[in-house]
C-alpha cells in the first residue's frame, strides 16, 4: 500500500499518545501495562525506582505502590519476566518463543551439564514453594563465574533461565528480593495456543501499538517489517510502521502537558527514534565520570507536550525528608507559563513522594 505521509508533529502526537503522556491520563496500573506492555523494574530510587515513576509519570497523584503489588501478586493481571511487569494477555504471544529457549548453544550446554541442578531446583519449588533463591541449595554440578550480575551462587541463574523456559515464575517479592514458584502455579490455565509465526505477529503489533509509530527491528522497538501500515515522515529517510488506530486518532488532539521520565522509562529506549522524531540526543550520564556529566547522575526528561524541553536534576534526600532539586536545565529558556508547568509538576511529584521541595528557588 502507498505509505502514510506525516510530519513531525504528527508523528511526535503519536507516540506522545501511545505512551499514554498526553494529556488525557489512564486510569490505573493495568490500563498502562496494557497499552506499554511492559513496565520497567530498576531499583535505582534517586527520586522513584522506575516501575512506580513510570505509573506515575502517566497516571498522576492518584497512582499509590501498592496498586502495582496488588495488580501483580494478587489479581495476577500482571507477570514479572526479564525485568519487567508485563501484562498477563501477552503471556499466550510470547510462550512459543519461551518454549524454545534457548537458542543459544553455550547456554544449552550449560542446561544440559546442569540437569540434575535443573531438577533439584523444580522439586524443591514443587515440594515448598513459594521461594526465595536464598532458600534453594546450590546442587549446581558446572557453576558460571560471577559477571557483574550474578554473584556466585548459581540458583538465581537456574531461576531465570526456568523462567525463560516457562517453567518457573515470580509470584512476588520480599522488597527487591524475588519469590518463585512453578509457572503452572503462577500463571492463568488454559491459555489460547498460537502457531510461533502467528504469535510472534501478534506480538509485533502489540509492540506496534505501544510505540505508535517505529522503525521495525527486533530488538529495539519489536515492531515487525509488516506490522501495522507503512508509513514515511518529513526531514526522515526510509519508511516507518504505524498503529492505524493510532493514525486514525490523530485528529482527537486531547492537548498536552508536562512529564518527568525515569531514564529507564520505556519512551526513551529507542533512542534513535527519538532523535529522528523529537530532535532530542538522549545520553544517560549515571555511568559517566563526575567531571563529564552535563546534567547531571541520573536527571530525568522533562517532556512539555511533544517536546523534550530540558532536565530535572532532583533526589530525594533521606536524611532531612524532602525532594531536592539541583537545577532544572531548559534547553531553551522556558517562557514565563511553561516555567510555572514545569514548577507545578515538581510540586506535584513531591506531594506523591509525600516529602517538601528544597532547592527550587
Amino acid at each position: 500500500m502507498t505509505p502514510h505521509r506525516l510530519t513531525l508533529d504528527q508523528a511526535r502526537r503519536i507516540v506522545v499518545r501511545a505512551q499514554l503522556l498526553d494529556a488525557a491520563r489512564p486510569g490505573d496500573v493495568v490500563e498502562v501495562a496494557e497499552q506499554l506492555t511492559y513496565i520497567k523494574i530498576d531499583p535505582t530510587a534517586t527520586i522513584a525506582p522506575c516501575e512506580h515513576t513510570m505509573l506515575w509519570s502517566r497516571i498522576g497523584w492518584s497512582y499509590e505502590a501498592g496498586q502495582l503489588k496488588k495488580a501483580a501478586e494478587i489479581d495476577r493481571l500482571l507477570f514479572e519476566f526479564e525485568g519487567a511487569f508485563r501484562p498477563t494477555g501477552l503471556l499466550p504471544f510470547m510462550l512459543p518463543v519461551m518454549r524454545a529457549w534457548p537458542t543459544r548453544e553455550s547456554t544449552r550446554q550449560w542446561l544440559d551439564a546442569n540437569a540434575r541442578f535443573r531438577a533439584d531446583v523444580l522439586a524443591r519449588l514443587r515440594a515448598d514453594g513459594p521461594l526465595p533463591a536464598r532458600d534453594i541449595p546450590d546442587t549446581a554440578q558446572v557453576s558460571r563465574a560471577p559477571d557483574g550480575w550474578s554473584g556466585s551462587n548459581q540458583v538465581p541463574i537456574m531461576l531465570d533461565m526456568l523462567a525463560h523456559q516457562g517453567l518457573t515464575a515470580v509470584v512476588g517479592r520480599e522488597g527487591r528480593h524475588r519469590r518463585w514458584d512453578l509457572a503452572e502455579r503462577v500463571y492463568p490455565p488454559d491459555l489460547p495456543e498460537y502457531e510461533p509465526d502467528v504469535a510472534a505477529e501478534l506480538l509485533a503489533e502489540r509492540k506496534l501499538q505501544a510505540a505508535g509509530i517505529a522503525r521495525p527491528h527486533w530488538y529495539w522497538s519489536g515492531v515487525g517489517k509488516t506490522s501495522g501500515e507503512p508509513a514515511v515522515v518529513e526531514g526522515t529517510k526510509g519508511t516507518w510502521r504505524v498503529d492505524p488506530e493510532a493514525l486514525a486518532a490523530l485528529e482527537e488532539d486531547d492537548g498536552g502537558r508536562v512529564a518527568f521520565l525515569n531514564p529507564y522509562d520505556s519512551m526513551l529506549f529507542d533512542r534513535k527514534r527519538l532523535t529522528e522524531l523529537f530532535e532530542f540526543t538522549y545520553v544517560l550520564e549515571q555511568f559517566k565520570p563526575k567531571p563529564q556529566r552535563v546534567y547531571g547522575a541520573f536527571a530525568h526528561p522533562i517532556l512539555m507536550g511533544d517536546r523534550f524541553v530540558g532536565m530535572l536534576d532532583a533526589e530525594v534526600d533521606r536524611s532531612r525528608e524532602t525532594l531536592r532539586v539541583n537545577a532544572v536545565h531548559e534547553f531553551l529558556p522556558f517562557e514565563p507559563e511553561e516555567a510555572d508547568m514545569v514548577r507545578a509538576e515538581i510540586m506535584d511529584l513531591a506531594e506523591w513522594l509525600g516529602v517538601p521541595v528544597s532547592g527550587l528557588g
